[in-house]
């Protein structure tokens, strides 16, 4: 079983609405905002780049909660590493798209990451404030004006909506 498979089983086993559960989504929580506060502080560094082994070391994690953090920002990479066959010795490289890494917090709700005073000198407020608004609306579903009987008819005919497509 891949280290990938290991923690979401693991993880996801928690429910959130019990002392445990609670418990280790909090702590794990704790441990990704301290490593995105460590990575955000200096973005011009070069991308963060190791073995897990090495990264958990560095950010004081277990390898287990370092995988956790690896499945979470993935998807806001340059190029995502493939986590379903890393090991604790696999190289990974975290090229991060800044702003798709704040839109993904916004679209999980993570208001503890994406309210991090190191985006300041990242991203403008503005910027973010664009950014946050595109995630936001992505997801609201418009509906169409209902079209009253007696109003024309949508496919453009001139009939009255009654008399042609609503019968």
């Amino acid at each position: 079983m891949s280290l990938l498979s290991e923690w979401r089983e693991y993880a996801y086993g928690f429910d959130d609405r019990t002392p445990e559960g609670k418990k280790f989504w909090f702590d794990y929580f704790q441990a990704e905002k301290a490593i995105y506060e460590e990575i955000l502080s200096d973005p011009a560094a070069d991308p963060v780049k190791g073995t897990v082994k090495e990264l958990a070391e560095r950010f004081h994690v277990s390898i287990q909660t370092m995988i956790g953090f690896l499945d979470g920002i993935d998807e806001s990479l340059l190029e995502p590493n493939h986590l379903d066959e890393v090991t604790e010795d696999s190289e990974v490289l975290l090229g991060i798209d800044y702003e798709k890494l704040y839109m993904n917090m916004v679209g999980y709700n993570a208001e503890w990451l994406y309210t991090l005073p190191q985006w300041e000198a990242i991203l403008s407020e503005e910027r973010r404030a664009e950014l946050y608004k595109i995630e936001k609306t992505s997801k609201t579903l418009v509906k169409p004006p209902k079209v009253g009987r007696n109003d024309p008819c949508p496919c453009g005919s001139g009939k009255k909506y009654k008399k042609c497509c609503g019968k």
